[in-house]
């Protein structure tokens, strides 16, 4: 395994326009008529109506943007103020927070966790987070969810974070695998991409 930091906070550092380019080009992409809400649909068909959903990693707030449409409780978080910015402006029906998820502690007025009936984390988010953090993130999401709740991670192969680490590292934070698939779609799995359901253990 290669080690390094966070890969975001690196682009960032590397060129400073990184996050609005890459707002920019899902708006491009919404705007030519290509679907972007995949991995929002399979959640919201997991869901059951007014769940309470996190979008951990939510960039521009394109998966916990178009939930909320649909009457979930959304909270989204992200390191990177641009793109909650961008999430606040155009999906104003979601809560979106600046929160690096290796220090994700979300909390009631009063003090308690606040817990999920699903998280959802898309757009290879995963393998954005230092090697040394993964576990740490998975543990926080483990702690916001609900003894039933799930978590759904999906990211693509060759980026540095074999499938099996991930269940290793997912299993050292107390989740447990349920499903393995090869696709938002629910296709069948792969070498290429995974999607992967997890519950508390």
């Amino acid at each position: 395994m290669e080690e390094h930091g966070n890969l975001w906070t690196e682009a960032l550092a590397r060129d400073p326009e990184h996050s609005k380019n890459y707002a920019q080009r899902w708006r491009r992409l919404e705007e030519a008529g290509q679907d972007i809400d995949g991995e929002a649909r399979l959640i919201d068909a997991m869901a059951e109506r007014g769940s309470r959903i996190l979008d951990a990693g939510c960039g521009t707030g394109r998966t916990g943007g178009w939930l909320a449409q649909r009457g979930h409780t959304v909270v989204g978080v992200d390191l990177d103020p641009h793109l909650i910015e961008v999430a606040r402006e155009d999906h104003p029906d979601a809560t979106w927070h600046v929160m690096d998820l290796g220090q994700l502690d979300l909390r009631q007025p009063y003090g308690d966790r606040i817990r999920f009936d699903l998280v959802v984390m898309a757009g290879n988010v995963m393998t954005f987070v230092a090697t040394d953090e993964r576990q740490e993130v998975l543990r926080r999401i483990a702690d916001h969810l609900y003894p039933d709740g799930r978590f759904v991670c999906g990211f693509g192969a060759g980026r540095g974070y074999d499938f099996e680490e991930f269940f290793a590292d997912a299993e050292a934070a107390g989740l447990g695998l349920d499903l393995r698939l090869g696709t938002w779609d629910v296709k069948p799995p792969s070498e290429d991409f995974l999607v992967a359901v997890l519950s508390p253990r």
